[in-house]
């Protein structure tokens, strides 16, 4: 492990008055400043003139009387907070640290923020200093952060819709096999939608949808973290911005989400139900949800065979019976106020679009019965249905129902369109935003 350092953070308690000697006084350029929700703290980042623009200086202000920063600030003053070394694989250096019986506050990065990955050090390991780890967010082209790509410029979007409020999130993105995911269709057609890469695989997102009602539902979870190396070069991983960085910009944090919803139970949705503490046992992402799961989904789920068992993963769900908070249903139903179940097929045997209602106006979320908006045509399927028939009649009829209510359809792996409505004109559907 090789660090360097990355920033000093410094808590203030008056900012007017920092900003009045760093800025002022000194003539020191101020970025501008950046919440970090999970923490209820602001950020305010000073460039110093270090060599690569990397060194700063960091103003932590509070937007809580529950923010550490107000704690430290209330208790011991304003002043040097942490230091910021920077690493390449902040796990790896968590794993080191560990092993050489350094104390640490936090045994997994969490999300902090520029999209960096980050924990701390207890300052009884490092001679009395809080010391701060960080993995910055890979850059691209432009000075870009990679969760700037495809068009998008926050992991976040928000909707009302009625007395809900929707929100979609991000578990960042990864790459499949562009003849699983258009089936029968030849690539001549489908490549003149979505580019390949040198491995014929295009890149899909991962959007989890938040519902803010009388209590806040999460629909599917992404893919999580428990996956190997192989597994993330197979699959072209790419997590610098992933759900622990959309909660916390959507102001969440995973106890605030009372449901999980599984449409199905394949590892990119489902992936994220679980997380590996650092004993290594796996438990429940979010400790005060319910898991909602289709009957027949868990059990074909918890039975796959030799065609389906690749993606299906039990370490995504089995976690959930044992700890007791799975909740499995038979039948089409409502699941909280505004939000109902409604079993496609096609996909998996029991695969589940969820349909959502409030003062008459619809939203929806098909997940992959209509994954992105290149799988707008009827014919357009999966090659990895399992059922195509039963996906084809499903696909037909709700692109029909979602015009008619002119419901607001959230795709669930679209890189570069989170939502939008589906219109039919000269008896082609195509996408209004």
């Amino acid at each position: 492990m090789k660090a360097t350092l990355d920033h000093v953070g410094i808590a203030v308690g008056d900012l007017g008055a920092a900003l009045a000697f760093y800025r002022d006084a000194l003539g020191l350029e101020i970025d501008a400043p950046e919440d970090v929700a999970s923490q209820h703290v602001r950020v305010h980042f000073i460039d110093v003139g270090a060599v690569n623009n990397i060194a700063k200086l960091e103003l932590l202000e509070a937007t809580s009387a529950d923010s550490p920063i107000a704690k430290y600030v209330q208790k011991r003053g304003p002043g040097l907070h942490h230091i910021t070394l920077r690493v390449d694989d902040i796990a790896a250096a968590l794993a080191q640290l560990k092993a050489k019986g350094a104390r640490l506050i936090d045994e997994r990065p969490r999300p902090g923020a520029e999209g960096a990955l980050i924990a701390f050090v207890h300052p009884a390991s490092a001679h009395g200093v809080l010391v701060e780890l960080k993995q910055a967010a890979p850059a691209v082209p432009g000075g870009r952060h990679r969760h700037h790509l495809h068009g998008l410029q926050s992991s976040v979007t928000r909707h009302a819709l009625g007395d809900l409020e929707l929100v979609s999130l991000s578990d960042g993105f990864f790459r499949l096999d562009g003849g699983l995911m258009f089936g029968m269709i030849p690539k001549t057609l489908w490549s003149a939608q979505v580019t390949p890469d040198d491995r014929n695989r295009i890149t899909l997102a991962m959007r989890p949808l938040v519902v803010r009602g009388v209590r806040t539902m999460l629909i599917d979870a992404g893919i999580g973290d428990k996956e190997d190396a192989k597994f993330s070069q197979i699959y072209g991983l790419d997590r610098a911005r992933h759900l622990d960085h959309s909660l916390a910009e959507a102001g969440l944090r995973p106890e605030d989400i009372d449901i999980v919803l599984a449409t199905h139970l394949h590892f990119d949705h489902a992936g994220g139900f679980t997380v590996r503490d650092a004993a290594g046992s796996l438990r429940p992402r979010f400790p005060r949800a319910r898991y909602v799961v289709r009957r027949g989904e868990w059990e074909d789920a918890m039975h796959s065979n030799v065609r389906t068992r690749v993606s299906y993963r039990t370490d995504n769900y089995q976690p959930l019976a044992e700890a007791g908070v799975l909740d499995l249903v038979d039948d089409d139903q409502t699941i909280m106020p505004g939000v109902r179940v409604r079993r496609t097929g096609g996909h998996t045997m029991h695969h589940q679009a969820i349909w959502i209602e409030s003062k008459g106006q619809h939203a929806v979320y098909p997940a992959d019965l209509v994954p992105t908006t290149a799988h707008l045509p009827p014919a357009w399927i999966l090659g990895i249905d399992s059922y195509p028939m039963d996906s084809l009649t499903a696909k037909q009829a709700f692109l029909r129902e979602a015009a008619e209510r002119e419901a607001l359809v959230f795709f669930d792996h679209d890189p570069a369109v989170p939502m939008a409505r589906i219109r039919e004109q000269n008896g082609k559907w195509h996408i209004q935003q």
